[in-house]
């Protein structure tokens, strides 16, 4: 069965999709994009800053589900420039322990509304 998940926490769905699904023990974070959910804007124009948006909306979603960032499975992380990555792999790291969890990264040419990031996730549930 699907469960839709929802927080007013994390930005609103800007398409037809939903902030997460959870199915069986597993939770479906979709790209998140670096929207405060308090302004409805982006954090910054700052790519390690978007990324740090981006992650605390992840946070923030696991938390509405009942888990949180430690039991992240996988994200897979949009950068518009990898020129960042490094920096954005520092602030990445503050937010998850060993075993940290599977990635990917790809630079891509462009991302909804001219973010330079968007970071999705798969979390195991508790």
């Amino acid at each position: 069965m699907l469960t839709e998940i929802q927080t007013s926490e994390a930005p609103g769905a800007v398409g037809s999709f939903s902030q997460a699904i959870k199915v069986g023990n597993l939770l479906f974070v979709s790209g998140q994009l670096p929207i405060d959910p308090d302004t409805g804007e982006f954090s910054s124009d700052d790519p390690v800053k978007q990324a740090e948006q981006c992650l605390r909306n992840i946070a923030a979603i696991a938390r509405a589900a009942g888990t949180d960032l430690s039991a992240t499975v996988k994200t897979t992380v949009l950068l518009t420039n990898l020129r960042k990555f490094a920096e954005i792999n520092q602030v990445y790291a503050g937010f998850f322990g060993k075993p940290y969890p599977a990635r990917a990264c790809y630079e891509v040419a462009a991302l909804p509304k001219g973010a330079k990031v968007e970071i999705e996730a798969i979390i195991a549930l508790r």
